[in-house]
């Protein structure tokens, strides 16, 4: 029996061909989800920041994976308390359509958070979300779904880029964050972010047992600007990876 030609070679080795015949495409080829960050293609979504620990990537139908195996997670449950997990396992029963569902959502942007150094799947989810353009104002979720990657600053970084993406690219120049007054992580990730604590939403919060505070925080535009001069992350769209059109 005679091999097919795209058997004959390792991915890697078939990859550049690829582009050349058929440009920057999603979708080429599907290569297992567990390869190393560094080494996955534009089939695992386009890049839209890097950091220096983590780079953020388009959400795909095929995190939908991903988001099933979060959404069961009683302690990411009682940290985030996210609406957009809520959503996708209560409003969508884990459904397909979910994903075309975000995609064409003009209020909000989701990124997967991949970290570097060896991690074989997301490390968790970012988005800017209830976002009023006119306003110029939106809110932020991060989730960190991998509790091994937890107090390593890929949260902050992660934030920090989408943070950066919503300035430079949809204008906003305030940003607000609202966490459970028991997630200490989470504050101050916001708070090495440049956030401020703006407030307490008392008895806010629901999780499970009993009504807990939400604090809420915000960051203005300068304030970002400001910590994007101390910290010099990568600037959103410095390098356009993956399926792009780079303007003429």
């Amino acid at each position: 029996m005679v091999a097919r030609a795209s058997e004959a070679k390792p991915f890697e080795e078939r990859w550049d061909p690829m582009l050349e015949l058929l440009g920057n495409v999603i979708g080429v080829d599907d290569p297992p989800l567990a390869v190393p960050a560094d080494i996955r293609r534009p089939d695992e979504g386009v890049v839209i920041s890097r950091g220096t620990r983590v780079y953020l990537r388009t959400f795909t139908p095929r995190d939908l994976a991903w988001l099933t195996e979060w959404v069961d997670d009683p302690y990411l449950e009682r940290m985030v308390g996210s609406e957009f997990l809520h959503a996708f396992k209560h409003d969508w029963d884990k459904g397909p359509g979910f994903h075309n569902a975000v995609m064409s959502d003009p209020t909000q942007v989701v990124l997967i958070v991949e970290a570097y150094r060896g991690w074989t799947k997301p490390v968790g989810v970012v988005r800017l979300f209830n976002i009023h353009m006119l306003e110029g104002y939106a809110f932020l979720e991060t989730i960190i779904t991998d509790r091994r990657a937890i107090r390593r600053g890929y949260g902050v970084e992660a934030g920090k880029l989408i943070s950066y993406y919503g300035v430079d690219v949809l204008g906003v120049r305030r940003i607000e964050a609202k966490v459970y007054a028991y997630n200490v992580l989470s504050m101050n990730s916001l708070r090495r972010n440049g956030f401020h604590q703006e407030g307490v939403l008392r008895q806010a919060g629901f999780d499970g047992t009993r009504y807990w505070d939400v604090v809420v925080f915000g960051i203005l535009k300068d304030e970002i600007e400001a910590v994007r001069k101390r910290d010099r992350v990568y600037l959103p769209l410095d390098e356009p990876e993956g399926n792009v059109i780079e303007p003429t």
